[in-house]
């Protein structure tokens, strides 16, 4: 499905395979040809891309075919330091994580957006967290930064990130919206206020992660299921 600028948000690994093919073939002139045969379906399963990039977009898959696979179990915590399963709840309709970071500069600009989304559709049966995934970010430095910048009160932490791998999040500030029975509609960026890194709009023209909200809400498709996020790289998730 094409990007929302007109980019496939899908990048094909093949180009890559054919690449680390081809310098079995030549550098590898010494191998035996049983050997490179077996060698090259590993190379072309596993291909080479990974998240996403300042100038690229996310090589996850769409979200309904991720929806399609089990989720394995997710081991987040509370602000009481105690496990949780944020999917528990049965009266949320709809549930939202947004990756956050107490350091980021471009995450803290998006909190007066985080905290009026969050209003407009908490009536609206729409369940919000705030995800920290810094594992060396403490309790009290998340409450500290909920308060500075007057932000939901609802937090989380994934240390493990573990919500990171099921929500197909890269950078901070990013959103993942969630049907019940985990199956994920939408991950990427809140708006598109920034464009890249270094590029900043005076304003958003599109609100997405507020346009998904308004489609599922009314029971209507979702407009589209990912948008490249622009912020800070989530460690290990790059």
């Amino acid at each position: 499905m094409p990007g929302l600028d007109g980019v496939s948000p899908h990048r094909s690994w093949f180009p890559c395979g054919q690449k680390v093919a081809w310098t079995l073939l030549t550098k590898g002139s010494r191998r035996k040809p049983w050997a490179i045969l077996v060698l090259l379906p590993a190379f072309f399963i596993s291909g080479c891309g990974s998240g996403n990039s300042p100038g690229g977009t996310s090589s996850a898959p769409p979200a309904t075919e991720s929806a399609k696979t089990s989720s394995p179990a997710v081991t987040v915590f509370d602000l009481a330091g105690q496990p949780f399963d944020p999917f528990a709840p049965a009266d949320a309709k709809v549930i939202v994580f947004i990756f956050v970071n107490t350091d980021c500069p471009i995450s803290n600009r998006y909190a007066p957006e985080i905290r009026r989304v969050s209003e407009r559709f908490a009536r609206s049966g729409v369940r919000f967290w705030l995800v920290y995934a810094d594992p060396d970010t403490s309790l009290d430095a998340i409450r500290k930064h909920l308060q500075d910048y007057q932000l939901p009160p609802e937090a989380l932490r994934d240390p493990q990130h573990g919500l990171v791998r099921l929500s197909h999040a890269h950078v901070t500030p990013e959103a993942a919206v969630f049907l019940p029975g985990r199956q994920l509609v939408y991950h990427g960026r809140v708006d598109n206020r920034y464009a890249d890194l270094g590029k900043e709009r005076p304003e958003a023209t599109q609100h997405d992660l507020e346009n998904v909200l308004e489609a599922v809400v009314q029971g209507k498709p979702v407009p589209y299921p990912t948008a490249r996020a622009v912020g800070c790289y989530i460690s290990d998730s790059k």
